[in-house]
């Protein structure tokens, strides 16, 4: 089957970056799902109802920035963004959940938001980050990607090397000057956890592409696909 890669979305502009990223993934064979996190119930039906329109409308303009009205859509109710997608990609069992960088990262930067460094403190799916600005990137080209993993656990590159087949690229062990950084998880990790290093969160902090954070010995498939 192939992956599938939940991207967080709330109709901000880095947000959209996301989005930008979780296309990219699709065109190398992921299957997506737009995921929305409300963050309370409203106790009267009326302001309820209106805020379920709301979300429904809000995912409806992701659906169209992708091009793609036929995407699945989540919205999940949760005092936290973070929490509330970790809970939904095991629920889904998902491959991995797609941000975009905080709101005050410099353009061509990556940098987590706190959603989703919750998702590298032990979550089980994997963590995609667009750079911000990735939004104005025109058709993204995937030459290079590169490599960042313990040589102990090969889900990493395993991973890299599927994408580097869909996309007709090359893999690198040099994270950069690279298209795309694949990452993986420290060696003490549990398995399928994601967990990293300090070396891995410099790495994801100097990065001027998209990451890809992987769990510990899980490698993510993708679908054969023609390459972009």
């Amino acid at each position: 089957m192939p992956a599938t890669a939940i991207i967080s979305y709330d109709d901000t502009l880095n947000d959209q970056d996301a989005l930008a990223l979780g296309r990219v993934l699709s065109e190398l064979g992921a299957g997506l799902v737009l995921a929305y996190v409300r963050h309370t119930h409203e106790l009267e039906d009326t302001r309820e109802r209106l805020e379920e329109h709301e979300a429904e409308a809000l995912l409806e303009r992701g659906a169209r920035w992708l091009g793609d009205l036929d995407v699945e859509r989540r919205v999940v109710v949760s005092g936290s963004t973070g929490e509330g997608l970790k809970w939904l990609a095991e629920r889904e069992d998902a491959d991995l959940v797609v941000f975009g960088s905080d709101y005050r990262t410099a353009a061509g930067h990556v940098s987590p938001q706190r959603s989703a460094q919750i998702l590298l403190e032990g979550g089980t799916a994997a963590v995609a980050i667009a750079p911000a600005n990735y939004r104005s990137t025109r058709q993204p080209h995937l030459a290079r990607i590169g490599v960042l993993a313990d040589p102990r656990d090969e889900a990493a590159t395993e991973t890299a090397r599927e994408l580097a087949e869909n996309a007709g690229a090359t893999v690198s062990r040099e994270p950069r000057q690279v298209d795309l950084l694949v990452v993986g998880s420290r060696a003490e990790a549990p398995h399928g956890r994601v967990m990293i290093s300090s070396q891995a969160q410099r790495a994801i902090d100097e990065a001027v592409c998209p990451v890809l954070v992987i769990p510990h010995g899980v490698s993510i498939r993708f679908a054969a696909h023609a390459a972009v």
